[in-house]
């Protein structure tokens, strides 16, 4: 039984299948945030989109000798080469229809999210002859990471929301949105960075722990979720259920981060910290349940 549950979690984490669920949990929140009915085609579109990106990314980097890889990820995703593929391909063909339902605007903010994000795996720029991708750019990494979740999390909803003429969301409030979740995107994001510290040195890749330092990344990764407490606090006319609900979902999140480090297995990262985002959403339905 043990076994058949390690293997499904494998499965689950390791086919990207439950960050695509966590991509759909953060649409959630957006739409629990502004108390409006989820539209099923961004949630698929999300899905599939996320789905796509993080197994193309791992395509794209497969190591020479992927069954020896140190990663368990790395490796039941090679020994499960063309199940992976499949899946992906269904995901992207998924994606052709899903996007007609969505209005030009939208459509047009998709287009923008796919250059970011092809231009972030593939190595289309050269400088001294040298390739490189937009993830090669010193401290570049992490905010790119952030401001792609962020704008297909709050801004793609927030479009369809408005072509729809479902709900009134002022620039500011859409701004103010995006920026919480920005800092709240980013912050998760940094962990994963300081378990490849060593490994991005290597590899002269200039993330944001490779340039501070492993406790400076954490100090700046808590600071990000300092200030977005802040504007929590800030922008919140009274403590509601909801402030709450995210309050501590923050909480647990930075002490999950807090006891983060490099020795921590893969299921800690792909399970435990990508699965606040669904915790967040989690979060403001139980805490919605009390009202």
């Amino acid at each position: 039984m043990k076994k058949i549950l390690r293997q499904a979690l494998d499965f689950l984490l390791f086919s990207n299948l439950f960050m695509a669920l966590c991509a759909v949990a953060q649409v959630m929140v957006t739409y629990k945030l502004l108390r409006a009915k989820p539209d099923i085609y961004v949630l698929g579109l999300l899905f599939c989109s996320t789905l796509s990106i993080y197994n193309f990314a791992i395509i794209l980097s497969k190591p020479k000798n992927a069954e020896r890889s140190p990663f368990r990820r790395v490796r039941w995703f090679y020994l499960h080469y063309r199940l992976m593929i499949s899946l992906t391909i269904v995901a992207v063909l998924s994606l052709i229809p899903i996007t007609l339902f969505l209005s030009p605007t939208s459509q047009f903010l998709l287009v923008f999210l796919g250059v970011i994000s092809v231009a972030y795996n593939l190595p289309i720029f050269t400088i001294n002859e040298k390739s490189f991708g937009l993830r090669n750019i010193p401290g570049v990494k992490l905010f790119l990471i952030a401001l792609v979740w962020s704008l297909s999390c709050v801004i793609l909803p927030v479009l369809e929301l408005e072509s729809h003429r479902t709900v009134a969301i002022s620039a500011s409030d859409s701004t103010l949105l995006l920026a919480k979740r920005f800092l709240f995107i980013a912050a998760l994001a940094v962990p994963f960075d300081l378990r490849d510290l060593f490994q991005d040195k290597n590899n002269d890749l200039k993330t944001i722990p490779v340039m501070l330092g492993e406790r400076n990344a954490y100090m700046f990764c808590l600071l990000l979720l300092a200030i977005y407490t802040v504007l929590l606090f800030l922008f919140t006319n009274a403590p509601d259920l909801n402030f709450i609900a995210l309050t501590v979902t923050t909480i647990l999140a930075g002490w999950l981060i807090f006891k983060s480090d490099h020795k921590k297995n893969e299921y800690y990262y792909f399970f435990y910290l990508d699965g606040i985002l669904i915790m967040q959403y989690l979060m403001l339905e139980g805490f919605g349940l009390l009202k």
